[in-house]
């Protein structure tokens, strides 16, 4: 395909920038109730901003506990300071000129944007590289109508997440890149910055790494590459450790940068690195030896860290079966309705299509890269059938593939004779390609489920008790620690200066369940377990998600009875506003 804008091809980063820019402005209009109004919905977004607060207030920086939380010991939180660091620097140089508030409703609102605009580069890196110099607008274009993917990068949306998935977008950028040493650079760079904040991403990582041996296997030439990726990956994590380890990640654990994993990517890089001087033309030669360093690494981890065979979070069978089952997020795919599914899953699979497309019509080399794309996209499509939280990262990866069908297709439908096929050819496979077209379809079908009264209370119960209006009588209270609902506490601690028990994060697991115990317990229970974490207040959001699963699981139980008006007399009412969505108690102390 020729094109009449050469300044797409020879400036094309300027234009990206641009473009990026053009986006930002979009998306910040589109979301600026929720920046004027401080609206973070994730519990996520909550913890990451109680996070930095606590960490410009003083707290070390390898110290990640959350002291607001199961005072006096503190929540332990896996998390990395990475993403903290962009919060953190513009509240820090706008407060001074805005204000406190102000500066971190800025804050909140750019600091997604960074990583918006990294996988934007990634992935038009990709699409230079794979399909043509100007299919970077249709990677930017694919990426802006993803809708798990984008939820990842909007203003407020302060979470981890956003990273992992530019990250990732550079990582297939590396796979792309015809330079081996930059590319095995790249890819090895990228997975070392994403392990260091979160191994989220590491299945996909883990199989690029996978690929690039395979390349190697299969054509000697790709050396180098195998080379750079090797050292890049150990020594990327080797200083992503001694910068963004907390304390509490200095011990062997399954669920972050720990000695488990820092010890295993040290060991892998090396045999890659190792592997890469190895000299033979026969590839069966190097398909064994490959396969040996494969096995003994597998070896490594599984007689070092058997612990982590299991479950990486570590949580017991009572926490995973009364707590973690519940996530809606860790619920596979058709779990989901399907006005929620099928916009996950449509771009995902036209990606599979697209890079099976480009593969079959490649020659060389280029059929080697596309077969990449296509294994990394049936991985991340087959993990929606495990857990939908896959989908960002499927959405991310199927971008390359879908830009190559829409290279193939779009062209041939505008050059068509029949002035209808080229209006509505074209309008119909864009929205077929980006996946948009089953979104709009589900869109215009009337919805035959009816949502039930209970869950549409629990919707406005959750809007309601999470708004600054709603909070601040709380927040008036002297700071005191406060017995709450596990979903509710990250806003709680985000927004006012009380403390709260539990929050739901894993390595919180005791915790976790001793909130639900009280909440589904008899009154006394309930006041034994509130004793022992020295709570001063019981706060409750009636008719709230979290408030209706203790009350299916106990209807007889603590909360179904506060909700009833059955109050203990160690509870003394505390006067909130008419219109307030809480009901707040303070405790009166065993005598």
């Amino acid at each position: 395909m020729q094109t009449d804008n050469p300044p797409f091809e020879t400036h094309w980063v300027r234009w990206l920038l641009g473009l990026w820019l053009l986006l930002a402005c979009v998306l910040l209009a589109y979301r600026w109730p929720n920046i004027n109004f401080l609206i973070l919905a994730d519990t996520d977004d909550n913890l990451r901003l109680a996070q930095v607060k606590a960490w410009l207030a003083g707290q070390p920086w390898y110290d990640l506990r959350q002291y607001k939380l199961d005072p006096p010991y503190g929540a332990d939180i896996h998390w990395s300071r990475l993403p903290d660091m962009p919060i953190a620097g513009i509240i820090s140089l706008f407060s001074p000129i805005i204000g406190a508030l102000w500066a971190e409703k800025l804050a909140l609102a750019l600091a997604p944007l960074l990583p918006f605009g990294l996988a934007l580069w990634g992935l038009g890196l990709a699409a230079r590289r794979m399909v043509h110099p100007i299919a970077w607008l249709f990677a930017a274009a694919l990426l802006f109508s993803a809708p798990s993917a984008m939820g990842m990068f909007l203003p407020m949306r302060i979470d981890h997440h956003g990273w992992q998935l530019a990250f990732l977008a550079l990582a297939l950028a590396g796979l792309a890149d015809p330079d081996a040493r930059r590319g095995g650079l790249t890819t090895g760079v990228a997975t070392a910055l994403s392990v260091s904040v979160g191994l989220e991403m590491l299945p996909y990582l883990a199989l690029c790494g996978g690929l690039i041996g395979l390349r190697w296997v299969v054509d000697p030439g790709q050396a180098l590459r195998l080379r750079g990726y090797g050292a890049a990956l150990g020594l990327g994590t080797a200083l992503g450790y001694l910068v963004f380890a907390s304390y509490a990640n200095r011990v062997p654990r399954c669920d972050a940068l720990t000695p488990v994993w820092l010890s295993t990517f040290i060991l892998a890089g090396a045999l890659m690195l190792g592997l890469s001087f190895l000299r033979g033309p026969r590839w069966s030669i190097r398909l064994v030896t490959g396969a040996i360093a494969g096995l003994a690494l597998a070896a490594f981890f599984a007689l070092s860290w058997p612990d982590c065979l299991a479950r990486p979070e570590g949580i017991s069978d009572a926490l995973y079966r009364t707590w973690f089952v519940n996530i809606m997020e860790v619920r596979p795919l058709y779990a989901h309705d399907i006005k929620t599914a099928l916009p996950a899953v449509a771009l995902p699979c036209v990606g599979v299509v697209g890079a099976l497309w480009a593969c079959l019509s490649a020659r060389g080399a280029a059929r080697w890269v596309w077969a990449q794309f296509i294994i990394l996209g049936l991985l991340s499509t087959a993990m929606l059938f495990w857990q939908f939280r896959a989908a960002p990262a499927a959405q991310v990866i199927a971008v390359t593939g879908a830009v190559a069908l829409a290279w193939h297709v779009l062209p041939r439908l505008a050059r068509a004779p029949a002035l209808a096929v080229r209006i509505f050819g074209v309008a119909a496979a864009s929205l077929l390609i980006s996946g948009m077209a089953g979104y709009i379809a589900l869109s215009l079908v009337p919805n035959k489920v009816t949502v039930s009264p209970v869950r549409t209370k629990a919707r406005q119960a959750s809007a309601a008790c999470t708004t600054l209006s709603a909070l601040r009588p709380i927040g008036r209270v002297p700071a005191a620690t406060m017995f709450t609902f596990v979903d509710l506490s990250p806003r709680l601690i985000a927004m006012t200066p009380h403390r709260a028990i539990a929050g739901p994060y894993h390595r919180n697991g005791d915790a976790i369940l001793d909130v639900f115990r009280a909440f589904r317990g008899t009154p006394e229970t309930a006041r034994q377990i509130m004793a022992r974490h020295g709570a001063e207040y019981v706060l409750i959001c009636p008719n709230m998600a979290e408030g209706g699963n203790h009350r299916r699981s106990a209807p007889k139980g603590f909360l179904a009875q506060l909700e009833k008006g059955q109050v203990p007399a160690w509870l003394t009412p505390v006067a909130l506003p008419a219109k307030s969505p809480f009901k707040l108690w303070k405790i009166t102390p065993d005598r």
